[in-house]
């Protein structure tokens, strides 16, 4: 994979580490479970998407971008991100932030929005609903019209760009694997706008790799989640002048954790965002993270692994939200 031709703004200086959740592994009987703590990214507080932005971003400094514009929700990870990162480039940053179908723009709200703030972003609200690329690009030609050079940024950071850099994390645990001498019988990872899904796929199948993988939604179907992973594998694919041969008997996709939609809380979430606070001392988000670790309790309970097998959880962060958030863990779910 021709990875070194594009340029990259590298926000992370190591790895981040793999950690056995020996606790957690315990309480539920097996199999073996490890966490990657993809939370300890750089940026402002961490997350996936920091991976994609160090491709994202070195394209818009080479195209000579002042101002980047995004969009997402209004508690968005990758709104937070792409804001710190460009803070740290030295670019303005506009936030096209979606409203809910059951909570409206709150400018005192805590969590992300508060960090919005603090990072000194230019925020824009639109209505649930209303086309988000539109959107942005209304933005952009607002901007252009004040002589500035916006480059936009998709939701997620999802395009090819941002799906290289969990192609590059792939590798990055494929190295750790074998210096910590542990062979991964199955991954486990959220699957949103779908770029981390498909640069993890990208980078362990292209790189021969036999483990079984299990991408868990927060957002739609298994058929229109599992159609955006396979497109962005294959256009990635092409821009790095490379083939993959998806094993898709050894994918699989699931939409049963997600409740009644996007960003909106299942008890099961709750209930593991307790469970592995109190057990490893580590935190998820209600969105994300928190839904995902929600669906390999119920697999693990269900009998989906082998005691003897080591699971790889990929935690892309997001913990931030949780503050905006604290009423939903008022009620003891786990104990």
């Amino acid at each position: 994979m021709l990875l070194t031709k594009f340029p990259r703004r590298k926000y992370t200086p190591n790895k981040t580490p793999i950690e056995k959740l020996e606790r957690l592994s315990a309480l539920l009987d097996g199999p073996n479970i490890y966490i990657k703590r993809d939370d300890l990214l750089g940026l402002a507080a961490g997350g996936n998407k920091t991976r994609k932005l160090e491709f994202i971003m070195a394209d818009a400094l080479a195209k000579g971008a002042d101002t980047v514009v995004t969009c997402g929700s209004l508690q968005s990870n990758h709104c937070r991100l792409t804001l710190a990162a460009a803070v740290k480039e030295g670019l303005e940053c506009h936030l096209v932030l979606e409203e809910t179908a059951i909570k409206e723009y709150n400018r005192n709200a805590s969590g992300n929005n508060f960090l919005y703030k603090l990072l000194g972003a230019h925020v824009h609200v639109f209505e649930n609903g209303t086309d988000k690329q539109a959107e942005v690009e209304k933005v952009c030609k607002a901007l252009e019209a004040e002589g500035k050079k916006p480059y936009p940024i998709p939701v997620g950071g999802s395009n090819e760009l941002g799906t290289i850099g969990y192609s590059v994390c792939a590798q990055e645990i494929i190295e750790q694997s074998f210096d910590l001498g542990i062979d991964f019988d199955h991954i486990i990872a959220a699957n949103g706008s779908g770029a981390t899904t498909a640069g993890l796929l990208l980078g362990l199948y292209g790189r021969n790799e036999h483990v079984e993988f299990s991408a868990i939604g927060v957002t739609g179907s298994t058929e229109e989640v599992s159609k955006t992973v396979f497109d962005l594998v294959e256009k990635t694919a092409d821009l790095l002048e490379t083939k993959v041969d998806l094993p898709k008997e050894k994918i699989h996709f699931y939409d049963e954790y997600v409740g009644e939609g996007y960003a909106i809380p299942t008890k099961a979430m709750i209930e593991a965002v307790q469970m592995l606070a109190r057990t490893e001392g580590i935190l998820l988000d209600p969105v994300y993270t928190g839904k995902v670790m929600s669906g390999l309790i119920d697999l693990i309970r269900k009998g989906k692994f082998k005691k003897d097998e080591n699971i790889l959880f990929i935690h892309s962060g997001g913990s931030p939200a949780l503050y905006e958030n604290m009423d939903l863990f008022e009620e003891d779910l786990f104990s």
